[in-house]
């Protein structure tokens, strides 16, 4: 019987075609003019389930953006797995910053360049060639049910209500997730926390309309500058939030755990080359793995206002906005922190101007235990492809939905992901190596065999 890396090496042409067929459609959830492409994501999504031996799949519309479902039971007696992804992408902006066109892939030192390259295209159709050779071959020791949504990227707005009316449909023993990374490409790792989230836009209003500068400035507050003085105060000295009541639910992780955490190898010096930054930032007393896995972070994702074209254009601005996310660990609720936020921003606001906040999304923090019969069936099946034990770690990143999993469905997740720090999700000129996609669905395939083994 043909082996799985020999089935990959066979099929490689193809397994390119079809990824890069699925990379061209520019599936950007938050922007409303692509929802015809998030319908087109889907529906390729279905027949490629199909083709790869799925029994039945289909398209469901949600208030938002359509859900791709599909299984293959052979057995109701037998364990199931169930994968979640999804198919929506980042915005592309700014556009001039890629190196080649974000919706037509190219592959340029053993990488594959295109939006949604990583994140999740790349990743949740390791899930599907796994699942395909599987099948094909006869080896398939399970039940296995794929649910790839449209809206992770805005926050997974109607996926909560997408599994509280499917739940018969959607059962399960475990849920596999690859939208996570990891540590190196010679030191493979299973993500066992996310950092929650809460997404917020403020809005600063000063004059009724944009003045002249040199008629008011000096005489008139400006939101630009206001908005950056309130949101430079957020952090202290020593790089700790001074939000009121921030840190009353975080999670200390004991000194035993952070020792334990601490062995996952990090270089520093190469990390700061990586970034091509000097220092690295951030609260005091904790490493930046640390930082990063177990501590919360407020960031500005966007700010502007005023005139930002080309040339000059001498005017005090009438208003100013910002984008913020918070990152949240275990115990503090999204919630109660994008309140925090919201009054708070309100309440430093000087008498010159008014602000004006909006909660966006977000979703509490996620942890996986190691003890899970999922979680060890993962780490045999790392260790058989990498040929190391691989190491567990928390992930600064955020999957709100992860947690309305366990809530609506009660099933834990595993979060099996291949990406690496240097693949640029989220930014300009994003990448997968074909190296991580390959071992990638060697190494989802071995899951399979350790999972359900006696």
């Amino acid at each position: 019987m043909v082996s799985i890396i020999e089935y990959i090496d066979q099929n490689k042409e193809r397994f390119l075609e079809e990824l890069f067929y699925y990379l061209r459609i520019p599936s950007i959830s938050a922007i409303a003019s692509y929802k015809p492409d998030m319908f087109r994501a889907a529906g390729y999504l279905r027949q490629a389930l199909l083709s790869a031996g799925a029994d039945k799949a289909e398209v469901f519309e949600t208030e938002g953006n359509p859900v791709a479902y599909a299984e293959k039971i052979i057995n109701p007696a037998l364990p199931t797995v169930m994968v979640y992804a999804h198919m929506d992408v980042m915005p592309v902006d700014p556009i001039d910053l890629w190196h080649s066109d974000p919706f037509e892939p190219v592959i340029r030192d053993g990488k594959i360049y295109a939006r949604g390259a990583d994140d999740d295209k790349g990743q949740s159709f390791m899930h599907i060639k796994a699942f395909e050779y599987l099948a094909k071959t006869g080896q398939l020791p399970c039940n296995v049910k794929f649910m790839i949504e449209g809206e992770e990227e805005v926050g997974s707005p109607n996926l909560a209500r997408f599994c509280e009316e499917h739940k018969d449909m959607l059962k399960a023993d475990v849920i596999l997730v690859s939208d996570t990374s990891m540590i190196a490409r010679d030191i493979p790792s299973i993500t066992t926390g996310l950092r929650g989230l809460t997404y917020l836009q403020v809005e600063v209003t000063g004059p009724v309309s944009d003045l002249h500068s040199g008629l008011y400035g000096g005489a008139v507050a400006n939101p630009v500058i206001v908005l950056a003085k309130m949101l430079a105060s957020i952090h202290d000295e020593n790089n700790r939030i001074t939000i009121p009541g921030f840190y009353d639910d975080v999670m200390e992780v004991s000194a035993e755990e952070r020792a334990l955490l601490s062995q996952a190898p990090f270089d520093e010096t190469a990390y700061k080359s990586a970034l091509n930054i000097r220092e690295v930032w951030g609260e005091k007393g904790y490493r930046v793995p640390e930082r990063t896995g177990i501590r919360p972070a407020f960031d500005v994702c966007g700010i502007w206002g005023g005139y930002t074209g080309e040339g000059t254009k001498t005017v005090l601005p009438a208003k100013a906005y910002a984008k913020i996310s918070a990152r949240i660990v275990p115990y503090q609720d999204f919630e109660k922190i994008a309140l925090l936020i919201k009054n708070h921003l309100e309440t430093i606001a000087p008498p010159q101007v008014t602000v004006k906040v909006d909660i966006l999304h977000g979703g509490p923090a996620y942890v996986s235990p190691i003890t899970l019969p999922a979680y060890q069936a993962a780490e045999k099946a790392y260790t058989d492809t990498f040929g190391k034990r691989p190491v567990p770690f928390r992930s600064g990143g955020s999957i709100p939905i992860i947690s309305a999993f366990e809530r609506v469905l009660g099933v834990k997740s595993i979060l099996m992901g291949f990406g690496l720090g240097s693949d640029s999700i989220h930014s300009a000129n994003e990448n997968y190596p074909l190296w991580n996609l390959y071992k990638g669905i060697e190494t989802i395939t071995r899951f399979y065999h350790h999972y359900t083994a006696k």
